[in-house]
């Protein structure tokens, strides 16, 4: 069974003559314990379907399917435990007057779940932090650690499926393969499914089996990772993305 499938997934903004459509009938699956990536430049609609699947926007038309079932049917309190998400800036993700005790507990007391010293005290751990940082403020924290703390909060429900908008674009460079490899690791030990958005092809490379290439807000071509790795698609748009992206590898 497929984990996500979006079906023809559309968003219109504006009115009459300033009507715009920023995603038109996006369409693609992801398997259970697959890592599928979305890529594309800015502005292609790679975020803007994350925040659908995770309900953040809810104007769209189409379909989003987690497990075989809408997303418009399922209660919020299953779909929680099914669906978290990791965003882009662990500065902004994180409460400045919360203790990383607030921002672990609060997901747990509203699903009412029982041993939550010893589940926070867990998710810390599987992130490679210690648990004394229950105690500390984000702004103890470097932006390493603050978004390995976003990581644990979103793990600590213990959801099937995790979708990563840019969770390392604003990290420095010396940490962010600590926290990629750390993803891996984490999915291959609770054997879970990911969505993951990057504009960065090596990243994509690194994580993803499958990925599917956005241009103005269009799904343009859906791709295996050894396509990535010969530069062999078939949309030009694509091929151009992945030629641009070894070029600049090889000026690095």
């Amino acid at each position: 069974m497929n984990a996500i499938e979006v079906r023809n997934l559309s968003i219109d903004l504006g009115f009459g003559a300033a009507k715009r459509r920023i995603l038109g009938d996006v369409s693609f699956s992801v398997e259970a314990g697959e890592s599928f990536g979305l890529v594309g430049e800015s502005g292609s609609g790679k975020s803007t379907i994350l925040r659908c699947i995770a309900q953040l926007l809810k104007a769209w038309e189409g379909d989003i399917l987690i497990a075989g079932q809408s997303v418009r049917d399922m209660p919020f309190d299953e779909y929680c435990r099914m669906v978290q998400m990791v965003f882009q800036d662990p500065y902004g993700s994180l409460h400045p007057r919360q203790s990383i005790r607030t921002a672990l507990q609060e997901p747990l007391r509203i699903h009412r779940m029982d041993r939550q010293v010893e589940r926070m005290e867990r998710a810390l751990i599987d992130v490679g932090l210690n648990p004394d940082f229950l105690s500390r403020y984000p702004h103890e924290l470097s932006g390493g650690q603050r978004q390995r703390v976003a990581i644990a909060r979103a793990l600590i429900l213990e959801p099937r499926i995790l979708l990563l908008d840019e969770p390392t674009s604003a990290l420095d460079v010396s940490v962010q393969a600590e926290v990629l490899n750390l993803l891996a690791d984490i999915r291959a030990r609770r054997n879970l499914t990911y969505l993951f958005v990057s504009h960065d092809l090596a990243v994509i490379d690194h994580m993803c089996e499958q990925l599917a290439v956005m241009q103005h807000g269009r799904l343009v071509e859906i791709m295996s990772r050894d396509v990535l790795a010969t530069g062999r698609a078939s949309d030009p748009y694509a091929r151009d993305l992945i030629q641009a992206s070894l070029e600049y590898d090889q000026a690095v």
